[in-house]
């Protein structure tokens, strides 16, 4: 039977779900929940979507994320995928790790957005560890959201629930934890079910387009870099390298182009090296501010034109 087509569209909010297969689990030490996660991270820096709740048991996962105008499905693949080839190196196996697609619910409105955020930070509350105390479940964000861990990776935005419940952080983390009180049986909380629905949360303030011009981006890249625009089609040197680099990331990004697409527009490269360049650009992008800056900037310079 034919799978039915993933309702989706670039101002989305998803409720997300990952799942391993029946006799695997999905993540077997701490280490392998860290890993995930800083993946997601990294597709994070790429596609630059935001991620309001999560929470990383063993045998899945769920999220909250807003695409921000990428495709959801490309997010997820390159997470999974990803994952699944590291978790098949380090435990020597081979073969599919998730259950099938990953499940998405579209997130349609402020009241659905909260329940699933109590139904998301509840998952904990099985583990006898930390069954009274589920903001202590390190691979949760409610401890974020409470302000009492922090968010070392840098990877969620628990101020644009917060911010709902009241004006300020501080009165928002109170009136949220209030708020997780009333969540104890989450059996109760309402349409946390995956079905597909028609309708969408739209409460975001802006939108990235992902239709940019690729010459135009490859005179963006190589006046910041501070070379000529033909470096992008140079071999041979870190410089060039770094510059066919970030040139390959925005093209995946801003253009939301494939890596066969891709190698068409740079030329002379395979998907493999495409998807290398790509993770060189993540990479510097992570480690260095300036080369950083150039996303932002690029984004204003486009909103301003």
């Amino acid at each position: 039977m034919p799978r039915c087509a993933r309702l989706k569209a670039p101002t989305c909010t998803y409720h997300i779900m990952v799942r391993s297969i029946s006799e695997v689990p999905l993540y077997k030490e701490d280490a392998d929940k860290d890993r995930y996660l800083r993946i997601l991270k990294k597709y994070q820096d790429l596609f630059l979507f935001k991620l309001y709740a999560y929470c990383i048991m063993n045998n899945h996962a769920h999220f909250i994320i807003y695409s921000n105008g990428a495709d959801i499905s490309k997010i997820m693949h390159g997470i999974n995928q990803s994952y699944a080839q590291y978790y098949n190196r380090k435990y020597g196996r081979h073969g599919h790790l998730f259950q099938d697609r990953f499940k998405s619910k579209i997130v349609k409105d402020e009241s659905y957005l909260i329940s699933l955020s109590g139904y998301i930070h509840n998952n904990p509350s099985d583990i006898d560890k930390y069954g009274e105390h589920i903001e202590k479940y390190p691979y949760s964000s409610l401890g974020i959201y409470l302000g009492i861990s922090k968010d070392a990776l840098g990877i969620i935005d628990s101020a644009f629930i917060l911010k709902i419940f009241g004006g300020k952080i501080i009165r928002g983390r109170r009136a949220y934890s209030k708020f997780m009180l009333s969540c104890t049986d989450i059996n109760n909380l309402p349409e946390i079910e995956f079905e597909n629905d028609i309708t969408e949360y739209r409460s975001q303030k802006s939108i990235i387009i992902r239709d940019y011009n690729a010459e135009n981006i490859a005179e963006y890249i190589s006046e910041k870099m501070g070379l000529k625009k033909i470096a992008i089609k140079m071999k041979g040197n870190n410089k060039t390298t770094l510059v066919r680099a970030f040139y390959v990331m925005f093209l995946r990004s801003f253009c939301d182009l494939k890596y066969s697409e891709i190698c068409k527009v740079v030329g002379g490269i395979t998907q493999s090296r495409a998807s290398k360049l790509c993770s060189i650009g993540i990479d510097n992008i992570q480690s260095n501010l300036e080369y950083r800056k150039m996303i932002s900037e690029f984004i204003k310079e486009c909103k301003a034109s």
